[in-house]
């Protein structure tokens, strides 16, 4: 089969495209033929090298997130699977492919009328911003900034927390912020954070990261919370905690989130809900263009270049 491979970590020209053997599905997985694979911010901190590439040797096949239809079930998964249209979780690798394996638990099946492409877009991304709010209590009433809310993530955290109250964003140009303003946003602020908006924020989702992170800590207002569902810009400042005590008296408080603490049937179950939602146009999946496979290295660049408005998807 086709599948992109990390020859070498680093910038997108690292990516290769090539034959490889096609997985075959171990005890508790599955087979999928790939009909669409979604570019993430994660794909591409492993492409560079941001997490140790111990975990992830050279020849990797990158690509967490597939959509496709079920070919063949490894010992213990019921044969009712084969045929099934699913969305799969394919373990921080394999999903840029004609073929992928999952685990059971990380499949959940696409509902009557929606493309692969809508669900490989919000498959992932609905349940991070989802958990991510719900990890520092979001609550009815309180007021939002998203960092970095013209991916996927930002845009389904934008459109979830807007339906409990204010919504800022962060984003790189006045086109972005005003279609993020139609799915939601109250106020857009330039990607420093300036704009004409409230000055702090009961919570703030940080999809961003990088060196910048700690100069957000002052938008916070008293008991604010800060979750870090993302990297996207690299590790934050190794100051971060000095700069938090240092507003010791506001009670401010910052977490990290990552969607592998939720229980599966948490996880699987909002999934679900939100691939109905997109189904009934309920929620958004926001697709910035669709690549075939040998054009993986220019969606990363692209995405590295910070043009990518939603997600871009691959089909083999």
């Amino acid at each position: 089969m086709r599948a992109v491979t990390i020859d070498r970590f680093g910038d997108p020209s690292g990516l290769t495209v090539r034959e490889t053997p096609a997985p075959a599905p171990g005890p508790g997985e599955l087979a999928l033929t790939v009909e669409a694979a979604g570019v993430a911010g994660v794909d591409a901190v492993i492409r560079r090298g941001t997490i140790s590439s111990g975990l992830f040797p050279a020849g990797t096949v990158l690509g967490s997130e597939a959509a496709g239809t079920v070919t063949a079930v490894g010992d213990g998964v019921p044969g009712d699977w084969v045929g099934r249209r699913v969305w799969a979780f394919t373990g921080y690798g394999g999903a840029y492919a004609e073929q992928a394996v999952a685990r059971l638990d990380d499949l959940t099946e696409l509902p009557e009328g929606l493309s692969p492409v809508d669900a490989v877009t919000i498959g992932s991304a609905g349940p991070v911003a989802h958990f991510g709010l719900a990890h520092v209590h979001h609550a009815e009433g309180e007021s939002v900034l998203v960092r970095g809310a013209a991916g996927s993530i930002g845009i389904a955290a934008v459109e979830l927390a807007a339906r409990a109250g204010v919504v800022a964003v962060t984003t790189s140009s006045a086109e972005r912020g005003e279609r993020l303003r139609t799915l939601g946003a109250t106020y857009v602020l330039d990607r420093s954070g300036a704009g004409d908006a409230p000055e702090t924020y009961d919570v703030i989702v940080d999809i961003v990261g990088g060196p910048t992170t700690a100069d957000y800590l002052d938008r916070l207002a008293p008991n604010g919370r800060m979750v870090l569902v993302g990297a996207v810009a690299g590790m934050p400042p190794g100051d971060l905690g000095a700069r938090l005590l240092e507003s010791f008296q506001q009670s401010r408080s910052v977490a990290t989130f990552s969607l592998n603490t939720v229980p599966v049937e948490a996880r699987n179950g909002v999934r679900a809900e939100h691939l109905a939602a997109v189904a009934r146009g309920d929620l958004h999946a926001v697709v910035h263009d669709v690549l075939p496979l040998d054009r993986a290295a220019e969606a990363h660049r692209r995405m590295d270049d910070g043009e990518v408005f939603g997600r871009i998807v691959l089909v083999p």
